[in-house]
């Protein structure tokens, strides 16, 4: 009797979560649905001012208020609370663009505007027209920076044969419902799951282009050095490359006054090597994760500081 009884209290916490879930995924749906409705500028600039004001009250205002300060002893008190501000703003700013996504990026590479929402620099443009020219895949990696879902956006727009790794969302409804939208201006997405691997692996067999944020910690990761502190990074990136030995580029989008983005592809990052000449899991996720620290020390405000990115 007293089993039957707990049997039937799981079963109904777990119906009333499911029921709550798809409350929350509808909402949030309906929420975009309408965000659409309102200039991407008007709506970004009214997110941004929204965080920046209910951001400082989240218990991960404190994680990133933490994170910030053992990454830069030398900034004051004042300095780290402008950063935080500028996160929040920033954060705000991306739910706001993931509503128009598939119109935000308006490069026109037959007529470029100088006043345009996209920047590009002519030497990114070439690095660009390298990897869809050249019949070979890569790897490419990226990191929570501004708005940093406009790579993905940037590749397919322009006929990139591309695949990305994304994690999807813990809300069905709403898992479907980002991935349909995704799936029209981003190409190829691949779920984090156990066939992940596989599936990209698959993907860089057919000689595509494969994106991922590699900048989180992860539990069962390498070791490496970020902001001077030691943490643990995803070595998939880098075993893809040990097995296909295949180029690896870095891609970041840098956000600009007057909601506009300038986008960024670097040259090819030479993998570390061990004294067989293959390439090095855990020292190429050094170099990368170097890479990363590079753009976050340029632009601190637009990385995403509110995850425990060091654990002990």
């Amino acid at each position: 009797m007293e089993s039957a009884i707990r049997r039937g209290l799981r079963h109904l916490r777990r119906s009333g979560k499911r029921a709550g879930n798809a409350a929350i995924g509808t909402a949030v749906i309906g929420l975009l649905k309408l965000m659409r409705l309102v200039n991407p500028d008007t709506m970004a600039n009214f997110a941004g001012w929204f965080m920046r004001t209910v951001g400082p009250l989240l218990p991960e205002h404190r994680v990133a208020r933490a994170n910030l300060a053992a990454a830069f002893p030398e900034k004051s008190r004042g300095e780290i609370e402008q950063i935080l501000r500028g996160t929040w703003d920033n954060l705000g700013r991306i739910g706001a663009e993931f509503a128009h996504l598939d119109h935000i990026w308006d490069y026109d590479p037959a007529a470029p505007k100088s006043d345009g929402r996209i920047q590009l620099a002519p030497a990114d443009i070439e690095r660009f027209k390298t990897l869809l020219n050249d019949g070979k895949p890569a790897l490419v990696f990226a990191a929570h920076l501004a708005n940093w879902e406009l790579p993905a956006v940037c590749a397919a727009t322009y006929g990139l044969d591309s695949a990305v790794l994304y994690r999807r969302p813990n809300i069905t409804s709403l898992s479907h419902w980002v991935t349909d939208t995704r799936s029209a201006i981003m190409g190829t997405l691949i779920a984090t799951s156990l066939d992940a691997p596989i599936k990209i692996a698959e993907a860089l067999e057919r000689g595509t282009h494969v994106g991922m944020l590699v900048d989180q910690y992860y539990g069962r990761g390498v070791e490496v050095t970020f902001f001077g502190r030691r943490t643990s990074a995803n070595p998939l990136l880098a075993r893809l490359a040990h097995h296909f030995d295949c180029p690896i580029h870095g891609t970041r989008i840098v956000r600009l006054p007057g909601n506009r983005f300038r986008a960024e592809l670097t040259d090819a990052i030479a993998p570390a090597r061990d004294a067989a000449g293959k390439v090095d899991i855990a020292g190429t996720m050094q170099i990368i994760m170097s890479a990363i620290e590079g753009w976050i020390r340029e632009h601190p405000e637009q990385w995403l500081w509110q995850h425990r990115r060091w654990r002990e």
